[in-house]
This record gives C-alpha cells, sequence and structure tokens, in this order.
C-alpha cells in the first residue's frame, strides 16, 4: 500500500524548515533534528522520515507491509542511515525501493556482496537502498543519493507468528530502538608499550548506535500509522491494546478492523490483543501450506495442565531486579512493582534471594534464604530504596544468578526471575552463559518498559526452558505477573519430544522447551508429503505424557509458513553456534543456504535494491545522515545518559542507602550519538602509573562512553 496519510503528511510539513546545507540553532524550529557537522556551531538536517504498517493477521499467521517514507529536507544531496526494530521472530523477505511512479525490487544476496552492489551504485550517483540485519529485532536501511527536497518510498514486508498465552492472542509491533549499553572492550599493553584491543563483546558496536533526541529539546519525529486486518479463523470476543489509543470495528465474527485512534510517534511498542468467544477455538491447530515439492505444516498444541496432579514442590526462586539508567521513570516503578509483587507470593517452605544491578552489583543474601516474614520485609525495603543510574553490566548478575550451590537438590524447583528491559548490544554473552549454566535452574524474563529488547528476553527465556512474559505500563503489572506466577506455580510438561512416523520431516524446533500452563508449543515442518502422524511425549510431574496429531487429517490452509520454518531453523542454527554445538562457521553455512532458498534477510544475507538510472551527477558531494531516533516513552533521559561507574561486586549485609546510590549525571545536549560507555564523551583512556625504584607498572582501562541503558 503505497500512501502517505494526511496526518503524516500534516507532520512532515510542520516540522520542514527552509532548505540549507548547513543551519545554525537559530535558523530552525525546536521541532529540527539537526547533526553536528565538522563547522563550529553549524549543524545538517536529517532526513524526515514517517512510518506506516499494514497488517494482516490469517489465523496463527500475520503479514506486515512497513511503508517508510524518506523525506530530504535539503538542498544537497543525502545518504540516508536509519536504524529500526522489527520483531524478533519476523522474516523479512521483501524490499521495495519506489521513486516517482518507478518500483525498483530488491534482491537478496550474501551480505558482503550486497554491500559491494550498493556501494558501487550510490558511487556511480544511482539511487540504492539495502537492508540488513544488525540483530534478529534490529536492522539498519540505508538510502543512497535522495536529491535536494526529494522524497524516496521503501517498502519492507515480513511475517511473523501470532503469540498466544492464557488463552488471549496478541502481536507486537516494535517501533523503536531502545539506547543499548555496550560494555567497552578490552585492551592491553604489547611489548612496544602500545595499547591494543584484546576483544569486544560488541563488535558491530558503531551500527547499533544510532542518535538519540532529547525529549526536553524536540518535538517527536517518525510519525507512525498502524492498520491491522484480524481474520483470526474463530469468533473473536474482545479486542484490546495495552499501550495505544485505537479503534477497533467489527466485520464478522471471525474478521475486526484495528487501528490507531490518531497519528502517534515511535516512541513505544504498538501491541494489539484479541480474545476468542468462550470455546471458540480448538487446542490444537493444524496449517499447511506448499511450496515447490514440499509440504509445510504449523502445529499448534495448547494442552491444559492439570493444575493439582501432586503435591505442592517448594521452590527456590532467585530475583535479579535491572536498576541501571535506561530503568529510569516509569520503567523502575514497573519493575519494583513486579518485585514487589512476586516477593508477596512466597510461600513459607520457599527460599529466595535478590539480586540488583547497574554498572556494579548487589547479592543481598550469601545464599538463598528461606522466604520468612522478616526476610521478605527486608527484601522490600532494599527494593524499594532502589533508583535507576549507571550502565547495564548484566553479565555478573546473570552469572551469580545461575551459580547454583546444590545442583542435586531435587526437592526445590529452582527459577530464576528477571526483571530488565535488555538494552544491551553483547547479547550472545548473557545466552551462552545461560545455556551452558543453567542446569536445574528454569529462566523467566520478565521484560519491562516501552521498547525492551524482545530478542534477548525471547531467546533467554528459550534456552533457560523459561518464559518471557511483558509488562508495558504500571497498570497491569499485577496482571502479568499473576499470569507469570500461574506458571511458576503450576508444572510444566518437561522433557518434551517429538517424533513423526510415515514421512521424512524436518522439524524445527530443533530443542523443544518446556510447556507451561496456557502457553502453546509451535512445531514448523518439511515435509514431501503431508502423510503420516506427529507424536509429542513429555513428562508432567514423574507422570507421562503424551499427544498425537494425524497429518494427513485435513489442515487449515496457511500462507507464509514456509517462510517461517526457515526463520525458525535460522535461530536454530544460531542458537547451536551459541551453545557451541556447531562452529560459528557451520552455522553461518547453515544459514547462508536456508535464507538464499527463502529469500530472508539474516546475519550473512540481505537485500539491496538499485536503480539503474543516475540520479547524482559525478563530482556532487554526498552527505552521510545518521536519522536520530525517539526516546523511548518512559525513559528518562538524563539517567540513560548518565556517567559510568566501574563494576564491582558487593555480597550480603547491604543497606538501602548503598543500593540507592545515584550516577553522576551530565548536561543533555540537542542530540547525541550513543558512545560506547556510559557518558557523552568518545574514547576515554585512564592511565595511572605507579613508579617503583625498580619498575613501572602501567594500567590501563579503555572507557569510550556509551548510555548507561
Amino acid at each position: 500500500m503505497l500512501r502517505l496519510t494526511t496526518a503524516i503528511l500534516a507532520a512532515l510539513v510542520l516540522t520542514l524548515p527552509a532548505a540549507a546545507d548547513l543551519v545554525s540553532l537559530s535558523d530552525v524550529g525546536t521541532g529540527a533534528l539537526l547533526i553536528k557537522s565538522k563547522t563550529s556551531g553549524r549543524f545538517v538536517e536529517a532526513p524526515r522520515i514517517a512510518s506506516d504498517f499494514d497488517i494482516a493477521v490469517t489465523g496463527p499467521i500475520s503479514r506486515t507491509r512497513l511503508t517508510q517514507h524518506f523525506v530530504n529536507p535539503t538542498d544537497a544531496w543525502i545518504e540516508a542511515v536509519y536504524v529500526f526494530p522489527l520483531p524478533e521472530n519476523a522474516a523479512v523477505d521483501t524490499l521495495r525501493m519506489v521513486i516517482g511512479d518507478r518500483i525498483i525490487i530488491g534482491e537478496i544476496r550474501e551480505r558482503q556482496q550486497a554491500k559491494q552492489i550498493y556501494e558501487q551504485a550510490k558511487a556511480e550517483g544511482k539511487k540504492a537502498t539495502l537492508l540488513e540485519q544488525e540483530r534478529p529485532n534490529l536492522f539498519t536501511n540505508q538510502i543512497a543519493n535522495i536529491g535536494p527536497a526529494e522524497t524516496v518510498v521503501i517498502q519492507i514486508e515480513y511475517q511473523q507468528p501470532v503469540r498466544r498465552s492464557a488463552g488471549v492472542f496478541s502481536l507486537r509491533v516494535p517501533t523503536v530502538v531502545a539506547p543499548r549499553y555496550n560494555p567497552p572492550p578490552l585492551v592491553a599493553f604489547n611489548e612496544q608499550a602500545e595499547v591494543v584491543l584484546v576483544g569486544d563483546a560488541v563488535p558491530d558496536r558503531e551500527r547499533i548506535e544510532p542518535p538519540v533526541n532529547n525529549p526536553d529539546i524536540h518535538l517527536p519525529v517518525n510519525p507512525l500509522t498502524i492498520n491491522v486486518r484480524l481474520e483470526a479463523g474463530f469468533a473473536i470476543g474482545e479486542v484490546a491494546s495495552s499501550t495505544h489509543d485505537v479503534v477497533s470495528k467489527s466485520l464478522a465474527d471471525d474478521r475486526w478492523l484495528v487501528g490507531l485512534a490518531a497519528t502517534e510517534f515511535t516512541d513505544r511498542d504498538f501491541e494489539v490483543a484479541w480474545t476468542p468467544k468462550a470455546d471458540a477455538t480448538p487446542d490444537v491447530g493444524l496449517f499447511s501450506e506448499n511450496v515447490g515439492d514440499s509440504d509445510y505444516v504449523l502445529a499448534v498444541i495448547t494442552q491444559s495442565i492439570d493444575p493439582a496432579p501432586g503435591p505442592r514442590r517448594p521452590r527456590e526462586i532467585i530475583f535479579v531486579i535491572d536498576n541501571s539508567g535506561s530503568m529510569g521513570g516509569a520503567s523502575m516503578r514497573q519493575a519494583k512493582a513486579g518485585l514487589r509483587y512476586a516477593l508477596g507470593r512466597l510461600m513459607p517452605e520457599d527460599r529466595f534471594n535478590v539480586i540488583r544491578f547497574d554498572d556494579t552489583m548487589d547479592v543481598m543474601f550469601p545464599d538463598a534464604v528461606p522466604a520468612t516474614s522478616s526476610n521478605i520485609d527486608r527484601a522490600r525495603t532494599l527494593v524499594g530504596a532502589l533508583q535507576a543510574s549507571g550502565g547495564t553490566e548484566m553479565i555478573p548478575a546473570l552469572r551469580a544468578a545461575m551459580h547454583d550451590a546444590r545442583s542435586d537438590d531435587r526437592e526445590y524447583l529452582r527459577q530464576v526471575i528477571f526483571l530488565t528491559d535488555g538494552a544491551i548490544g553483547n547479547e550472545k554473552e548473557l545466552l551462552a552463559i545461560i545455556a551452558n549454566k543453567r542446569g536445574r535452574s528454569r529462566v523467566f524474563m520478565v521484560g519491562i518498559g516501552s521498547a525492551p529488547n524482545s530478542f534477548l528476553m525471547t531467546r533467554a527465556a528459550e534456552l533457560g526452558r523459561g518464559t518471557f512474559t511483558h509488562i508495558d505500563n504500571i497498570h497491569e503489572v499485577e496482571a502479568r505477573m499473576r499470569e507469570l506466577f500461574a506458571k511458576l506455580e503450576h508444572p510444566a510438561i518437561t522433557d518434551v519430544a517429538a517424533s513423526v512416523v510415515g514421512t521424512d520431516v524436518e522439524l524445527t524446533p530443533e530443542s523443544l522447551p518446556d510447556v507451561y500452563r496456557g502457553e502453546p508449543l509451535l512445531l514448523l515442518m518439511k515435509m514431501h508429503e503431508r502423510t503420516g502422524s506427529l507424536t509429542l511425549t513429555g513428562t508432567i510431574v514423574g507422570r507421562p505424557w503424551s499427544t498425537t496429531l494425524r497429518l494427513a487429517a485435513d489442515a487449515e490452509p496457511g500462507v507464509g509458513i514456509a517462510k517461517l520454518w526457515a526463520r525458525r531453523k535460522i535461530a536454530d542454527a544460531e542458537a547451536a553456534a551459541v551453545t557451541g554445538t556447531v562452529s560459528y562457521e557451520h552455522a553461518d553455512r547453515r544459514i547462508l543456504a536456508l535464507a538464499l532458498d527463502h529469500h530472508l534477510v539474516s546475519r550473512v544475507t540481505s537485500l539491496v535494491a538499485v536503480d539503474r538510472t543516475p540520479a547524482r551527477a559525478v563530482g556532487v558531494p554526498l552527505a552521510r545522515t545518521d536519522i536520530p531516533l525517539n526516546l523511548p516513552a518512559g525513559w528518562d533521559y538524563e539517567k540513560v545518559f548518565g556517567e559510568q561507574r566501574p563494576v564491582f561486586n558487593r555480597h550480603a549485609g547491604l543497606d538501602a542507602n548503598l543500593i540507592a546510590t545515584s550516577a553522576v549525571r551530565v548536561a543533555p545536549s540537542e542530540t547525541v550519538l550513543l558512545p560506547e560507555g556510559a557518558t557523552l564523551a568518545d574514547a576515554l583512556l585512564l592511565i595511572g602509573a605507579l613508579l617503583t625504584a625498580m619498575s613501572a607498572l602501567l594500567f590501563v582501562f579503555a572507557r569510550r562512553a556509551r548510555p548507561a541503558s
């Protein structure tokens, strides 16, 4: 759908100043987006962007067309670079560039080849666009040779499975990239006394750091429209959104239209949820699609679990709460309210501990303690005193939570509840720890705030054999935590295995998760012919469980199942590399083959579109501009960009005053390009020298400032 709504057009025009190459602050209004130039006191105006989501939900699958309108407000030729989010399980397969009445279709290429095609086109003055994946939920769009006062339209299409939990179906649309904390690189001295890089947990840090506007100075940017067409396949009882004001209209029992009540801006994720009428949807759904000489099948199994199959097992729960700078404001209130609710659900026979972290870490007790009234009251006091500040050093806290002093204890269920926005760039480190150190623990991620890192949360819960719960606002804390504890307090189906008879099949996910009450198990299969049957087996508190599906039975037709299967197989390959099951080189080969066969963007493939007609004349300069983003709604700008403190650990016997220590603040600037630690400086080397009579020892800690996320 190639359209720009009247509301979006008005928002773009109202903030569009007179064209100029370089401007001063006095030349523009408060809504202008300015990027610092090499000339002191002069700025380059950033391109305008508007986003339009057109979403069609058909049964368990949604198909989204994202239309991005890039407007060049200057009289110069520019290359626009825009970092934006997509769902972590999105299968991105289509790219179009629209210039006037011409449409250029993107082609899938190996990542380096696509980059070379794009760079050559850019140098030749041709309009081109390059779509690259930085993380499964984070993408970069580069558009070369946008002419003075010109608009270029980019369309991206993707599909994803619909989420189901506790009988509620939902779809989440991320719209803003939250600033991420990236731990600084490790450096050392070589024999020539030169500083050298030893290791970097975020080697692509420069690619995931878009500039962020200070909402105290700038008006919101990137106007947004969203329209959803629901065809659920069952009678819908209610449609609602906890994140935005929406208008909805019923066309039939199973078909609804949903849209934003007014034009919004990209500063929070959008979620829409729908519930079936009583007994309107079955526990098992089977959907199939034929592509080429293969059948692809999606099976959705939601088995009700006996709420009381045996005596309640006591639990050892380790609560981990993030109080870093990005959790400031509403997010911190939500996290504290969630943890207070969880503490109130503990039973006397349970054990617990509390770990809090920013760029320091506190472990409340030396070991998990009984859930007595005095211990719980002490934890509530400490939680109540927490303040958000500093960087997000998640790894030390995770290691502490995964340390299990009684790994052979089968009397207690050990569960780790992690409350965070997940705003970090070193996801691989964290996921590897969960995969390799999980043991008997189960990891439950609670995503906090308006723009959590859903890729990290979802994958951590999968590897930790737990679940992911998201809390959007303070009013839904109790409801979401109640849902989580319904899963924690009832037995899961463990040791889940799948077998297919009657046909050869490639099934994903390769490692089946535990199944919790109200949570479905989604299985994707590829086979030459849809025959035979699928049997799932597992254990519920020592009792065998099984269910069988006849694949040859009539299945509802589905669209896009093949691409979802390939996207999930790519995720399996990524997980195998993270856990060390295969090398990254081997995983890359598997991913490349899958992505090329199914025309998907991945870590090793990109979509590129090039207009054959040169637009910019040889010799005319081309300026690069990185489009600034909104700060996520509810975030505290000053806390996000506070000064980082060194990481250290503290244990046991700590009072609330220590935990509530705040970081030093720095004054905000008009637009901040995220640095590498948590300050606004570029690279810093803090060098201290200790001289003795016989030798000199020099310690260097390289801290290149990044926002405290």
